[in-house]
């Protein structure tokens, strides 16, 4: 049965046995994330049918689909494998929108999952985080309209926009401000059936909060940018699409921990170093 408030899906990698390789679907329907039913999975088939980086593992005891899982079972990866990674460029409020949609690509091995270290290359300069409100395309999309673009979506996630600021203005095109290694945390799940309208979002640096915004103050809605970059371009099941940051930001160094909020999904927290 469909439940009638959100759910969440998550990417997984068991514990035991260790596998790099190995990784599962899950999903829960308790309303309260941290109650003990919210620490409970379900294991699911993939959720992103037709999607080969997307396939579950074999099935082994205790990971069949039906089997149920606590959290200290597996560890959260990043929700999907995506095909694309899509960001939207100048989309905050009225000045946003006074601009034609823009959307810039970042590469899909910039994406990490909760608890991976952003690192920082030397000499890479200034370097911000962006919380972002983030879809999670469920299935190829290509021409939608504004009647049929939701149904594309499986559902929303939390991203971090990684970005290098000095890149940013020397690369018109900002590919190596975007896409350098670990500059796309996402998770730590899928939220489904989301209202994603007014959505508070803000990031926790160092334990201290930063001024918050709201998905209302993107320029471009979440429907107008899947009608945009699927006028276009084909999104695939497990694509990611980061939508705008409002709130506030700060400048990262080794050492310190970012965590991303965006209400009614949850946080997505990463420490930052230099690469190992």
């Amino acid at each position: 049965m469909t439940p009638s408030h959100p759910r969440r899906i998550a990417r997984v990698r068991p514990h035991s046995p260790a596998s790099k390789q190995e990784q599962f679907f899950v999903a829960n329907d308790a309303r309260d994330f941290g109650c003990d039913a919210g620490r409970l999975w379900t294991v699911i088939d993939t959720p992103f049918p037709g999607s080969w980086a997307n396939a579950c593992s074999a099935p082994r005891t205790g990971w069949q689909p039906g089997s149920v899982v606590g959290e200290d079972a597996f560890a959260f990866l990043a929700p999907s494998v995506p095909a694309n990674v899509l960001g939207m460029a100048h989309n905050t409020g009225q000045a946003g929108r006074d601009l034609p949609p823009q959307a810039f690509h970042k590469a899909a091995t910039s994406v990490v999952g909760p608890g991976d270290a952003i690192e920082l290359p030397p000499g890479v300069g200034q370097v911000d985080p962006e919380a972002e409100l983030t879809i999670v395309v469920g299935r190829r999309s290509r021409g939608l309209t504004p009647e049929n673009a939701r149904e594309a979506i499986l559902g929303f996630t939390v991203g971090n926009d990684v970005t290098a600021r000095e890149l940013q203005k020397s690369d018109d095109l900002w590919i190596s401000a975007k896409s350098q290694d670990t500059f796309t945390p996402a998770g730590p799940w899928i939220v489904t059936g989301l209202d994603s309208a007014a959505l508070s979002i803000r990031i926790v640096h160092n334990g201290t909060e930063l001024r918050a915004a709201s998905s209302a103050d993107l320029g471009w809605g979440v429907d107008e940018i899947l009608v945009y970059l699927t006028s276009f371009m084909t999104l695939h099941p497990g694509d990611l699409v980061l939508t705008g940051f409002p709130a506030e930001s700060v400048q990262l160094h080794p050492g310190d921990t970012v965590t991303c909020r965006v209400e009614g999904i949850g946080e997505l927290t990463n420490p930052v170093r230099e690469p190992a």
